[in-house]
């Protein structure tokens, strides 16, 4: 499938707003060009000729276990998503081989990926699932204690994005993994099909893991929120169980399972769970009231 340039464009800058409000702290995505998003946007909007310069940033991923950082290196080919994204990852404790290694890896995941879809912040879920298997080797110093510290754990929501959610089976799956792990939220079928999980970081990841694999590929985290608390984080959930969502469907288009959901509904939902912010989030549009 072909696309227009603008059409790229646009793609790639919506991709962008993803990424930062990802990592929204100072110097968590850092541009080459700090005016390359407005260039690109002043292109589009037709008050610069010459094609902008692509877009080229590094984002600085902490690892939980073991306790690393990684730097990922992005370059935007000007008709990415339909063109192949330039990536590699590096972290000081990876020795050269490793380093080779976790880039192969990642490499060949991002290529499972049809071309038009966005996948940065695929790869970036990628290398957070699977980087610790590559740091094995490396020597790990720590340092004996020498008080008792407080327990902390880190109370994690996210908000998950997929094209579609129709399937039966897949439905059944993720209602059991959610009440199977200690985790709350809701998953909105139909198109598109939305997905918050709450919980303890750990219980999150778990049920990330395991509803994406072994081969759901248009599904992509767009949102998290973390919190770290010496609780048991029952104060910190928005939702008391984990259930489905069934909202009414928009139109009737005749074909089996091609219907969208009510956003509208959907708004008013999130906002009686005070989560309206994310609406802009995983749609790219502000939020209006339902009676305005």
């Amino acid at each position: 499938m072909s696309a227009s340039m603008k059409e790229c464009l646009q793609l790639q800058l919506l991709e962008m707003e993803m990424l930062f409000s990802m990592f929204p702290n100072q110097g968590e995505v850092k541009l080459e060009d700090v005016n390359a998003l407005t260039n690109i946007k002043r292109y589009l909007e037709g008050t610069r000729e010459a094609l902008p310069p692509k877009i080229e940033f590094v984002i600085t991923l902490q690892i939980e276990e073991p306790k690393v950082k990684i730097d990922l290196q992005v370059t935007m080919p000007h008709s990415y998503p339909y063109a192949a994204l330039q990536l590699f990852g590096r972290s000081s404790e990876l020795d050269r081989q490793q380093q080779l290694l976790l880039n192969k890896g990642l490499t060949s995941y991002v290529g499972t990926f049809d071309p038009g879809e966005l996948c940065v912040c695929a790869a970036i879920q990628w290398l957070q699932d699977n980087s610790a298997s590559y740091f094995l080797n490396r020597k790990l110093v720590y340092e004996p204690s020498t008080q008792a510290k407080p327990v902390k754990n880190t109370f994690l929501r996210m908000w998950i994005y997929s094209h579609h959610i129709y399937q039966q089976d897949l439905r059944k799956k993720i209602l059991d993994v959610g009440k199977r792990l200690d985790v709350t939220g809701f998953c909105m079928t139909g198109k598109p099909g939305i997905i918050c999980v709450e919980g303890f970081k750990e219980h999150c990841e778990e049920f990330w893991h395991t509803i994406r694999y072994p081969n759901w590929k248009h599904i992509s985290c767009k949102h998290a929120e973390s919190i770290e608390t010496e609780g048991n984080g029952e104060d910190l959930r928005l939702f008391h169980s984990f259930e489905e969502l069934l909202l009414e469907a928009h139109g009737d288009y005749g074909l089996r399972n091609d219907y969208h959901m009510n956003l509208g509904q959907f708004l008013e939902f999130l906002k009686k769970h005070k989560s309206e912010h994310v609406f802009q989030i995983l749609f790219g549009i502000e939020s209006k009231s339902s009676d305005s």
